[in-house]
C-alpha cells in the first residue's frame, strides 16, 4: 500500500499527488513512468513521473480525470492509500551533454515535460519553454517551469492568459529569431506533436517525442501502444516513451489513438448493481 501524501487540484480536470514510494523515488529519472491500481478490483494505468524527492522518498504523479480509473482515483485524499504502485519503468530520457533545449509542452502534457525541464535546467542548460493551453483555468506549473527556465512561453487557444495561439507559432518565432537549439522536446497531445515534428524538420532541429498518450498496460503485453518509428515497430511503454519525433508515423498512432475510445467511454459508464439492497 502506498500512501498519499499531499493532493493538489491543479485545474478543474488536473490533480497532483505525491506519494510516498522510497525505493522508486531513489531510482526515478525524467521519462520514466510508474503502474498503479487503485484497489485490488481495478484495472493497472500508467502514469508519467512528474517529479520525486529522494530525501522525501516521494513520487509526483499528475493526472487528468478523463476516465474510470482516473476518477476512481481523484476521490482518494491526502492520507489514504494506493494499492499498487510499480516503477520506475520505461527508458530515462537522454538529455546528457545537451547545452540549449525548447521544450514544448501541451495540456496535462506538461506534467511529463516539467521533470525533464527541471534536470536540464539544474544540469546548467538553457531551456526555453513553451506551454499550450486551451484557455486560462486550464494552466498548470506555470511557477515550476518559471524556475526550471530560462524563458516561459504560455499559449491560449482563446487568448484568455499569455499569448494567443499555437505553440508551433511561438516556437518557429523563437527558431527565427536566431535561436540555436541542440534539440527540441516535445510532449503532449499527438496532433502537437505532429505539428512540432513537421516544424523542427524544416530547419533540421533534432527533436525528441514522448508516446505516452498511447500506452495502455505499460508492459508491452497488449500491443496497444504499437507505432512504427522509422519503418520498424516500436512499443512505446518498453522501447520508449521518447522517440524520434521525426521518424514516427503519427497517422498510424493517431488512428490507433482512438481503438479503445468506445470501451473507456462504457467503463466509465457502467454501474454495478450486484451489492444494491432492494
Amino acid at each position: 500500500m502506498y500512501k498519499i501524501i499531499t493532493k493538489k487540484v491543479l485545474n478543474p480536470t488536473v490533480t497532483l499527488m505525491d506519494i510516498e514510494a522510497p525505493l522508486i523515488a531513489k531510482k526515478a529519472e525524467p521519462g520514466q513512468f510508474i503502474i498503479l491500481r487503485v484497489n485490488d478490483e481495478g484495472e493497472r494505468i500508467p502514469l508519467t513521473i512528474a517529479d520525486y524527492d529522494r530525501v522525501k522518498g516521494t513520487v509526483t504523479i499528475i493526472f487528468q480525470i478523463v476516465g474510470k480509473t482516473t476518477k476512481l482515483l481523484n476521490t482518494l485524499n491526502e492520507g489514504e492509500f494506493i494499492n499498487d504502485f510499480v516503477g520506475p519503468l520505461g527508458v530515462a530520457s537522454h538529455i546528457e551533454g545537451l547545452k540549449k533545449v525548447a521544450i514544448v509542452g501541451g495540456g496535462v502534457g506538461c506534467a511529463i515535460a516539467y521533470p525533464i525541464a527541471k534536470k536540464l535546467h539544474n544540469n546548467g542548460a538553457a531551456v526555453d519553454v513553451i506551454t499550450g493551453f486551451r484557455s486560462k483555468d486550464l494552466v498548470i506549473l506555470e511557477d515550476e517551469f518559471k524556475a526550471a527556465s530560462s524563458n516561459l512561453m504560455i499559449m491560449t487557444d482563446d487568448g484568455s492568459y499569455g499569448n494567443k495561439g499555437l505553440v508551433t507559432t511561438a516556437l518557429q518565432e523563437l527558431i527565427e529569431s536566431g535561436n540555436k537549439y541542440d534539440e527540441v522536446i516535445t510532449i503532449g497531445p499527438l496532433i502537437m506533436m505532429k505539428f512540432v515534428a513537421q516544424l523542427t524538420k524544416k530547419y533540421g532541429i533534432k527533436t525528441t517525442v514522448s508516446m505516452n498518450p498511447i500506452m495502455i498496460d505499460g508492459t508491452g503485453m497488449c500491443g496497444g501502444c504499437r507505432l512504427s518509428v522509422g519503418g520498424e515497430t516500436k512499443f512505446a511503454c518498453v522501447d520508449g516513451p521518447d522517440f524520434d519525433g521525426h521518424l514516427v508515423d503519427f497517422e498510424e498512432a493517431l488512428s490507433r489513438s482512438s481503438t479503445y475510445r468506445s470501451f473507456e467511454k462504457k467503463a466509465l459508464e457502467h454501474q454495478c448493481h450486484l451489492m444494491e439492497v432492494e
